[in-house]
């Protein structure tokens, strides 16, 4: 089952890769490994999950902002590679959560993320992962997705 219709069968559809919203590539390629600049929980140009998780936002939904985040990280591996039949497999995910103080579940927030990609790539999507609380982050957004691929060689 493709990749698309694993996100089909979540109610989900890739969306176009978000622009960045600076002076950056989105996606850089340095060999085997594919380098994803930070990923925003973006729907149509737009954050969808701003605020603190811990006051502003619940657990579930810091994890919906994450698993929004993955979906924008498997849109810039699809438009980078033109598909996903070269993606070998999400070598390192680092988890940014904007968390109100006293705030410890960054890692469940993360999860969201990571379960996606467990979902959808199936066995390329095991990895490292590191998650880090941050008081504010750039455009107010819940969580970013700083996520590094390994693809195979072009035939």
């Amino acid at each position: 089952m493709s990749v698309e219709s694993k996100l089909a069968a979540r109610g989900l559809t890739l969306p176009s890769p978000p622009q960045p919203l600076g002076s950056y590539t989105a996606v850089s390629q340095a060999g085997d490994l594919l380098f994803i600049s930070g990923q925003l929980p973006l729907r149509d140009g737009k954050v969808v999950w701003q605020g603190q998780v811990g006051q502003d936002l619940t657990v579930e939904q810091g994890k919906q902002a994450a698993e929004l985040a993955a979906l924008n990280v498997l849109a810039q591996i699809n438009a980078h590679l033109g598909g996903f039949e070269r993606l070998d497999h999400i070598v390192r995910v680092e988890g940014y959560v904007t968390s109100a103080p006293g705030m410890v579940s960054q890692p469940a927030v993360i999860d969201g993320a990571s379960d996606l990609f467990a979902d959808v790539l199936g066995e390329r999507a095991g990895h490292a992962r590191a998650v880090y609380a941050q008081s504010q982050q750039p455009a107010n957004a819940a969580v970013i997705l700083v996520v590094i691929a390994q693809v195979k060689p072009a035939r």
